[in-house]
């Protein structure tokens, strides 16, 4: 376990076995169950989006390339190419297909064309992790790109809209991340620096946007932070990480009872024909 500090150098696989907890564990265990927290904290997961995603972040944020292996298979569904792959990440690199790849050089282009995206990654230090404790809890963060100033996430999305990104933030937690982010580097540093968002589509043509949450997001994401940190520690004096409540009988949608009402008041003999 690292101790409270800030840290240069550390690698993704040693953050991640860290066991302090991190925005990913607060927003589990805020918004679903303890017990999906502890199958998640002992099961962790893999996709080829994670692998993609990993590329973008070293590649926009470092214009490091060094830790990819690009293969010209058209997918991964042969041994051959599965054997390759899985040789890949056990020498710490990540695989990508020749497609995937010319995705990521493409996405990392739109990003660095975008003036407002560029310079928010100009001048910045790149994935720094924070490790600081809260009344003996071990938290922990790693801001994408790190500014005198301001903090920056990069996120690959499917809409970068910023009149969408309400709704994606609220869907996927990123109030909670915000608030976590700034929290921690409070910690660490006294200051108490804004946090950006740099969104980039997957598809073409790879729009970009920058936007930022307001203070009431992240007021509501701090909240949340803090259920996720009572539970954990309820749980953990405890030892029972319990999934769903039992619950009340359980009514309809109002718009279901609403649509049930209309069709049953049809004269069905009148307004259905065979």
């Amino acid at each position: 376990m690292y101790k409270p500090g800030i840290y240069d150098g550390v690698s993704n696989a040693a953050y991640h076995a860290d066991p302090a907890l991190g925005s990913t564990s607060l927003k589990t265990l805020a918004t679903k169950t303890p017990a999906h927290w502890l199958y998640d904290s002992t099961h962790p997961r893999h996709s080829d989006a994670f692998d993609l995603g990993t590329v973008a972040h070293s590649l926009i944020l470092e214009g490091d390339e060094s830790g990819v292996d690009v293969y010209d298979f058209p997918a991964w569904t042969t041994k051959f190419a599965k054997d390759a792959r899985e040789k890949s990440r056990a020498e710490g690199k990540t695989p990508l297909l020749t497609k995937d790849w010319a995705q990521v050089q493409a996405m990392r282009d739109a990003v660095m064309a975008h003036p407002a995206a560029r310079a928010a990654l100009t001048g910045h230090k790149a994935e720094q992790s924070v490790f600081w404790e809260e009344d003996g809890l071990p938290l922990k963060c790693r801001p994408d790109a790190w500014q005198p100033g301001k903090l920056w996430d990069l996120k690959t999305t499917v809409n970068a809209d910023p009149n969408e990104f309400g709704k994606t933030a609220h869907n996927f937690g990123y109030h909670q991340s915000a608030a976590h982010y700034i929290d921690g580097v409070k910690v660490a540093t006294g200051e108490e620096l804004p946090f950006g968002f740099i969104l980039v589509e997957k598809t073409k043509p790879y729009l970009v946007s920058v936007v930022e949450l307001d203070w009431e997001a992240v007021n509501i994401g701090r909240a949340l932070n803090d259920r996720a940190k009572r539970i954990y520690r309820e749980c953990t004096d405890t030892g029972n990480w319990p999934g769903y409540p039992s619950t009340e009988p359980i009514s309809l949608p109002q718009w279901a009872v609403y649509e049930s009402e209309d069709l049953l008041g049809l004269n069905i003999e009148k307004e259905i024909t065979f």
